[in-house]
Order: structure tokens, then C-alpha cells, then sequence
């Protein structure tokens, strides 16, 4: 019975590394057909006979080149080049339990990073309506909040009205990435972690200095704003 197990181990392994290379080979035809996307790519029985493999081969590298947003199905085309998207690959494996908590510090300050980089271009983007709603958002909040943890909701909202406001969609979804991250943090409790207060801007204080239209003073305020939030995810 293990003798038996065993064959049927190395058989499924050596099916899949035939798909790996088959998949390698179909990525390296797009690229020297010059394929752009909307382009048809060849059929399933063109490729086996070019390659030497099976249809079924074709069939399962093709469909994982569809998991991974490089081709896709259009009615009465059959499959397409598309523009794949970064983040929605990132997002079908973003799964914050079993992340390590050096990559989960890695992804936190890279949030860190894009955050305060996008200061600019809200300052620069921002319209009066989107400042009114910011506004609104944060209305309720208590002038002194540099200890008190909001609403995941909260949280997601305020920020993600700041991604909205930048105009750029890869940014967006970014945003939309992290989401798993954010719940991750406060359901698992490692966001309630108390932490000595060094520097503190909040979300109140952030809408004022937006409506300064002054770049320098509202990326450090960013940034301090968010100080307190990495210290309990990293320290």
C-alpha cells in the first residue's frame, strides 16, 4: 500500500512541474508574439502540438495564468491577454493568521510608507466636497484622542477617503489590500497594545491641516499621526 502511495506521489509531481514549464514556455510566447491585452491568444491544440504536451497540460497552466489576472475569457473572443493586477493576485494570498510577525511589520510599514507619501497628492487633489466629507467623518471625534482606539470602521473609512482622494487606482487598491490586515490587528488584540505617547496628531487635527493646502506640514502630520499605530504593531 505505501509502495502504491508513493508512485502516485511522484507521478502528481512530476504532472505539475510539466505545467510549470508549459506555463513558463506560454509566458514567453506572449512576450515574443508581442501580445497586448485584448490580444487572442493561440488555441489550446496550437500550443499542445508547438510545446509536444497535452491539451490537458495547455488547459491547467492556462487556467492558472487566469488566477493570476494574465489572460481572461471574453464572449465570442475565447481567451485574452489582460493587464493583470498587482494587488488582486497579493490579496488571494494575504492571510494575516498565518503571516509571521516580521512579514506583517514588513506590510505595516510599507503602509507607513505609502501613506506618507501620498500627502502631496491629497493636498493637491483634494476638493472642497472631499474636505467636507472628511469633515464629517471625523466630527464626533474627541479633541484628545491619542489614546483612544476607534471603530475599525472608523479606522477604514477616514483612510480610505484619503486613498479615494490621490485619483490612483493602484494606490485604492492597496488600500483594499490591507483590509485583512486591519481586522487582523484589532481582532486579534495585538493593536491594544499601550504604548508611551511620544507625538500625536489626530484625524480632527489632520483635516485642519489639510485645508492649508500646506504639503510639508500635513506629511508630518501623517506621519504622527500614525506613529502611534506602528510603535503598537512593531515595539
Amino acid at each position: 500500500m505505501r509502495e502504491n502511495n508513493l508512485k502516485e506521489l511522484i507521478t502528481e509531481i512530476d504532472n505539475r512541474n510539466l505545467v510549470d514549464k508549459a506555463e513558463m514556455k506560454l509566458i514567453e510566447i506572449f512576450i515574443k508574439k508581442k501580445l497586448k491585452p485584448g490580444d487572442p491568444i493561440p488555441k489550446e491544440t496550437e500550443l499542445a502540438e508547438a510545446m509536444g504536451v497535452s491539451r490537458t497540460v495547455i488547459r491547467e497552466s492556462l487556467n492558472r495564468l487566469k488566477t493570476i489576472d494574465i489572460i481572461e475569457t471574453k464572449k465570442h473572443k475565447g481567451r485574452v491577454i489582460k493587464s493583470p493586477s498587482l494587488f488582486n493576485v497579493l490579496q488571494k494570498v494575504m492571510l494575516p493568521n498565518i503571516l509571521d510577525n516580521g512579514t506583517l511589520k514588513d506590510i505595516f510599514e510599507f503602509r507607513l510608507v505609502i501613506e506618507v507619501g501620498i500627502a502631496d497628492f491629497i493636498v493637491q487633489r483634494a476638493t472642497p466636497k472631499d474636505i467636507k466629507e472628511l469633515s464629517e467623518i471625523v466630527k464626533n471625534e474627541p479633541e484628545k484622542s491619542n489614546t483612544v482606539l476607534f471603530d475599525i470602521n472608523h479606522e477604514i473609512k477616514f483612510h480610505g477617503k484619503l486613498y479615494e482622494i490621490t485619483g490612483n487606482k493602484s494606490i485604492i487598491e492597496f488600500q483594499s489590500l490591507l483590509l485583512p490586515l486591519f481586522n487582523y490587528a484589532y481582532e486579534s488584540g495585538i493593536i491594544n497594545k499601550p504604548i508611551k505617547v511620544k507625538r500625536y496628531v489626530s484625524h480632527k487635527k489632520l483635516v485642519d491641516i489639510l485645508k492649508t493646502r500646506d504639503s510639508d506640514k500635513f506629511r508630518a502630520a501623517m506621519r504622527a499621526h500614525l506613529d502611534n499605530h506602528f510603535r503598537r504593531i512593531i515595539d
